[in-house]
């Protein structure tokens, strides 16, 4: 859905460098996509976190709490921290990391003493979740995120209360987050 014509509008209506990153973010999931998963985690981590700047929704959106799709978020080359990791989760899951290996996880913070999301990355559903943050942009193993308390995760297909490195329990289908399901709704009407 990232036509030319498409990207014309965008410019038009929102400027030449919100053209510009939706043009690199279509190359990145169409014309240089990377070989492995990895590779692959790091090129979106990057992509998000050195072509936007942190705005709480207050600010940006003048609501308590928005969650942006990934389009939304780069037109306005902004957002909060559920918007990086929504980002980096839609464009994983285009690139084919499969959606069972990802969870957008809400953690405190501790060093900000405040409620913050990141996505977490499971190579192997035993394995230790590999952390995707636009706080500290190096990807590390969660085991090494000791500024980060798990409190809950979610994806497509379910939601799970934090336990040890992350795993948790399902309790639960993602349905039952609000700012997910409507999210997702303006996804589909896009056509994303």
């Amino acid at each position: 859905y990232l036509t030319d014509q498409f990207i014309q509008r965008i410019e038009k209506k929102f400027g030449t460098q919100a053209a510009k990153r939706v043009v690199t973010w279509r190359d990145l999931m169409v014309v240089k996509i990377p070989q492995t998963e990895r590779e692959r985690l790091t090129r979106v981590n990057d992509f998000f976190n050195q072509r936007t700047r942190f705005v709480n929704d207050s600010k940006l959106w003048n609501v308590k709490d928005y969650w942006a799709t990934p389009l939304e978020f780069l037109v306005k080359g902004a957002g909060d921290c559920e918007d990086y990791a929504i980002a980096k989760y839609f464009t994983l899951k285009a690139l084919g990391v499969d959606d069972k290996k990802m969870r957008l996880t809400y953690v405190k913070a501790l060093k900000l003493n405040q409620a913050h999301m990141v996505l977490t990355y499971f190579e192997t559903p035993r394995s230790v979740p590999l952390v995707l943050d636009n706080l500290d942009t190096a990807i590390k193993p969660a085991l090494q995120r000791k500024d980060l308390l798990p409190v809950y995760s979610f994806n497509g297909t379910g939601l799970w209360l934090a336990k040890a490195q992350g795993r948790g329990k399902k309790v639960g289908q993602s349905s039952r987050v609000n700012l997910w399901r409507d999210l997702n709704a303006r996804m589909e009407k896009v056509g994303f």
